[in-house]
């Protein structure tokens, strides 16, 4: 399994059925091919329902996620449009939102949406960040360039501050407590000292820290 369906599975194990759940680009928007039956996903755009891809004769533009990503409903989808939609974001109703990171602070920071010189709009991740029960980081550990993306402060624009609970990454998780990060699982192949070589906070080694699942 490649790194990035490796990071989907284990943050989609976080979903129970009954779920509310928003799913970002990239990473994030993998989950849904991993999750257990009884997950609903919710788009910005106006949809609780989203199915599978849509392909072939199975297309239909009335269907497209915030992504732009046509997809097919499942049985018992809403359509309805963007206010009700981020009514239902900022009144608690998701039980988690799946963001990609840029970097996250030791305080559970986010920064997800601009870097130097790019710059495509926060989107619908501010209210996202606040509004959802529990908001799951999906990312590699380390940028392209090996700089470490889970940083003591985020020097990148934010997109919210202490909302962060849970980071998945390729090679641990690490969860955001009152008490500092708390690196709760690891990858079989990697080492505790390789994790905190990569990030720039302490790390906090739970005493029931396991290994990640691999399929």
């Amino acid at each position: 399994m490649n790194n990035r369906d490796f990071i989907a599975k284990r943050a989609a194990a976080y979903f129970k059925p009954g779920d509310v759940v928003n799913l970002g680009i990239g990473i994030p928007s993998l989950c849904g091919s991993y999750a257990v039956s009884g997950v609903l996903f919710q788009s910005e755009n106006g949809f609780i329902g989203i199915g599978p891809k849509a392909e072939g004769l199975m297309v239909n533009e009335r269907y497209a996620n915030a992504g732009g990503v046509n997809f097919v409903p499942v049985p018992g989808s809403s359509a309805f449009d963007v206010a009700a939609s981020f009514c239902v974001i900022r009144s608690g109703r998701l039980a988690a939102t799946v963001l990609g990171g840029l970097q996250v602070s030791a305080d559970g920071d986010l920064a997800n949406w601009a870097t130097p010189g790019r710059a495509f709009g926060m989107g619908g991740a501010m209210d996202l960040c606040n509004g959802a029960k529990n908001v799951i980081v999906a990312m590699e550990l380390v940028a392209k360039d090996g700089s470490p993306k889970i940083v003591k402060e985020c020097t990148l624009p934010l997109t919210a501050v202490r909302c962060v609970n849970h980071i998945v990454t390729d090679r641990c998780v690490i969860d955001v407590t009152g008490e500092g990060l708390v690196l709760s699982e690891i990858r079989k192949g990697h080492t505790v000292e390789e994790i905190q070589a990569a990030v720039e906070p302490q790390l906090i080694i739970s005493p029931e820290l396991k290994e990640m699942e691999e399929d």
